[in-house]
């Protein structure tokens, strides 16, 4: 407790999907937080990101199931063609036997979107405080809680502190102190074009990936049909902080010149390309010391071949508000049983994200099995992603999340 008999808050270091996301966790529980967020404001930078079942649940645990669902779009299936040839081998209906199997939906939302859905809800919150332009650079556990620095020169208090800094963690240095994430070797440029620029043929209700040789594009809409997403990954061991620097055009078009016509076609339709360079982290057993503990890419970073950062993220604080509460309050005990539950789960998502990205590149005789077998799985009707999209240990139950109906402009 504070001086005058307040519950400290929780401090927050970072204000994107995932802190917001615990701040709006540990709300429902009625626990206090104060994020600390270094940008002049919230907002995310990119563009589209895809929805598992599972996260839908954490939707419905924090009610945030019915502005999502005004903002998402829920395709009708999932297409993976063979970028030299242009043929389909995959082709999985969303529909019905999807929704039976999952008891939740599949959606694609733009990143802007989704945080600011969570940061309007974050908003009507008495318990919850928000800073920007300020850049927590340390902190201190105290007898009393945690003591959070400032590169600013302002301290802040609370009883502990959780780090959802992302990729480049200032606090994981602290906590972990295992240096910079490494170059993947993988690198991604992401736009998105207005629907009626997009080419009429390609106007459908799906997402569809091209898949290798060493590349892979993805589309799908955004916004009820009024956008396009494109992400283009290529091999590359080329290495750049962030998130928001331009691509360049003629290196992209370069990667995909040996892909088939439809590929490169839907590449010149961008004028404008963001560029990001794919790293990663091993996965760790212990990301917790005391009164504090990391959330999200702080902890897990994962490449984006499964589409489970953000999802992983929420899936964290929801379990992390669980602990909190099961122990009492006592922050050092609820934060290592919070590491304890999660560490093997986000450890398999980062391990099959690579493995699901080696098999999008797949090369020669590699890329022709691939296209065989997940033809052959596709034809038993796909295969079993329980693992991901079921319930999870140290989550509440979520029996089913209803599926929206639905209509885009083409």
């Amino acid at each position: 407790m504070s001086a005058d008999g307040q519950k400290m808050p929780v401090l927050i270091v970072g204000g994107g999907i995932g802190g917001l996301g615990t701040a709006l966790a540990l709300s429902r529980k009625g626990i206090p937080s104060h994020v600390i967020e270094q940008a002049d404001e919230f907002k995310e930078i990119g563009a589209g990101i895809q929805l598992g079942p599972n996260v839908f649940r954490m939707f419905e645990l924090l009610g945030l199931t019915g502005e999502m669902n005004k903002l998402a779009v829920f395709p009708q299936g999932l297409e993976m063609r063979d970028s030299i040839t242009g043929k389909i081998f995959v082709e999985l209906p969303v529909d019905h036997r999807f929704f039976d199997k999952y008891h939740a939906p599949y959606a694609v939302i733009h990143r802007a979107d989704m945080l600011d859905v969570i940061h309007r809800t974050c908003q009507k919150s008495n318990l919850i405080t928000l800073t920007t332009s300020q850049k927590v650079i340390g902190f201190d556990e105290t007898a009393g809680g945690v003591s959070a620095r400032t590169e600013s020169g302002q301290t802040f208090t609370g009883a502990a502190l959780v780090g959802c800094d992302g990729l480049w963690s200032t606090i994981r240095q602290i906590l972990v102190g295992d240096g910079k994430p490494v170059v993947s070797g993988h690198i991604a440029y992401r736009a998105v074009v207005p629907t009626e620029e997009w080419p009429k043929e390609y106007r459908i209700n799906k997402m569809i990936l091209w898949g290798g040789e060493k590349t892979h594009l993805v589309h799908y809409p955004l916004r009820r049909g009024e956008l396009f997403n494109l992400v283009a990954v290529f091999h590359s061991d080329r290495y750049e902080e962030g998130w928001d620097t331009y691509g360049d055009p003629d290196e992209l078009h370069a990667r995909f010149a040996e892909k088939c016509e439809p590929v490169r076609t839907l590449l010149k339709k961008v004028n404008a390309w963001k560029m990001w360079v794919l790293c990663v982290r091993p996965a760790i057993k212990q990301w917790t010391k005391g009164r504090s503990t990391l959330l999200g890419d702080a902890a897990h970073p994962m490449l984006q071949y499964l589409a489970q950062g953000a999802n992983m993220a929420l899936e964290d604080a929801v379990c992390l508000a669980e602990q909190i509460v099961a122990n009492g309050d006592d922050y050092a005990t609820a934060f290592q049983k919070y590491q304890d539950v999660r560490y093997l789960r986000t450890a398999r998502v980062q391990l099959m994200a690579r493995v699901f990205g080696e098999i999008y590149h797949a090369s020669g005789v590699n890329r022709e099995l691939r296209n065989q077998v997940l033809g052959d799985w596709t034809a038993k009707g796909g295969v079993d992603m329980e693992w991901l999209y079921g319930h999870q240990p140290g989550l509440p139950r979520v029996e089913t999340v209803a599926v929206p109906k639905q209509s885009l402009p083409f």
